[in-house]
């Protein structure tokens, strides 16, 4: 979870607290999460019992342990503690065996990170006529069955929820830039975000600058990886005794991510965790080549690597198929 997501959930606890009437203030615009300072508790930090207090004419610690409680309930969040005069300190889960993580992936293939968190919960969503709100309710339905929630027939339901992103502007965003890239240009911005100007086809271009050919790149790398291995006659070994603690933990915290991602339904946290999982797996695959250089032969260590390079591969392959875009093998 990175600093962005847990600044989202914490507003989300904030929205549910004054839903439920257990905080009576305006919820702020934005949260600021930082990491915990040297001697302090947790992984990150956040005043806004404190900016809350007054408003909500409340102690700051009643205020912080309010939302300790909600905070708590949301996926990929270990503990939450309150400190000093309102400071909410927040544990996230330890990265797990990196050898166990590859292989649980390979097993799952691209429906690792699916589970049951939302099994028993029944969504419909009314009829959307906007482009954006098409394309964000058509992902969130995706991630919703990724954790298993039904989704009912919309016109069966009375109840139907409305998706209401803010409009996309540009009404020949799928005939200008093709499928794969218009759905990125639409589910890449958070929802109450305006969508980013693609009037000069950055999205197009095959460059390290387009965050999308970044992702794509970095799938397509880890196949070919896969397929020179084996014409250097070596496999992927799953003992995976490499040291890469930021993309290993990027992989572990998928399943979290996807949970939040439907509960919440904002398919940008799941964009934005592709987007990171990619930034490691080159960073990775720069500091420790999968594969050997010259006249060294394939050893352990190879191996290893490339098992944690096709894992890598493997979630940001599950990634994209949820928010429906394509992740093709070569680019």
């Amino acid at each position: 979870m990175t600093p962005a997501d847990l600044s989202r959930t914490v507003l989300h606890a904030v929205r549910r607290a004054v839903d439920e009437d257990a905080l009576r203030v305006a919820v702020p615009a934005r949260v600021r999460v930082e990491r915990t300072r040297p001697g302090g508790r947790g992984d990150y930090a956040c005043a806004v019992a404190l900016q809350l207090a007054g408003p909500a004419a409340l102690p700051a610690r009643d205020v912080a342990e309010i939302l300790r409680l909600r905070v708590l309930q949301a996926p990929g969040i270990a503990d939450v503690e309150v400190t000093g005069p309102g400071f909410l300190n927040f544990t996230l889960p330890a990265a797990r065996d990196l050898g166990a993580l590859v292989r649980t992936v390979r097993e799952h293939g691209t429906a690792y990170g699916h589970g049951d968190a939302l099994t028993g919960t029944t969504v419909s969503f009314a009829p959307a006529t906007e482009l954006r709100a098409r394309v964000v309710t058509d992902a969130v339905e995706r991630l919703l069955r990724s954790q298993g929630a039904g989704i009912a027939d919309r016109a069966a339901n009375g109840e139907a929820l409305h998706v209401r992103p803010v409009p996309a502007a540009d009404r020949d965003l799928f005939a200008r830039l093709g499928d794969d890239a218009a759905r990125w240009a639409l589910l890449r911005p958070a929802p109450h975000d305006l969508p980013r100007s693609t009037g000069n086809g950055e999205l197009l271009v095959q460059r390290e600058e387009n965050p999308l050919f970044r992702v794509r790149y970095a799938h397509a790398r880890t196949r070919a990886l896969s397929r020179n291995a084996a014409q250097l006659g070596f496999r992927a070994a799953y003992e995976c005794a490499v040291d890469a603690p930021e993309l290993g933990t990027l992989l572990a915290d998928h399943p979290s991510v996807l949970a939040a991602a439907a509960r919440y339904r904002e398919p940008d946290r799941l964009a934005r965790q592709l987007e990171a999982v990619a930034a490691a797996f080159f960073d990775f695959h720069d500091g420790a080549a999968p594969l050997p250089a010259g006249d060294e032969k394939p050893s352990a260590a190879h191996r290893s690597r490339l098992a944690l390079a096709e894992a890598a591969g493997t979630v940001l392959a599950g990634g994209l198929s949820l928010l429906g875009i394509s992740a093709p093998e070569v680019l």
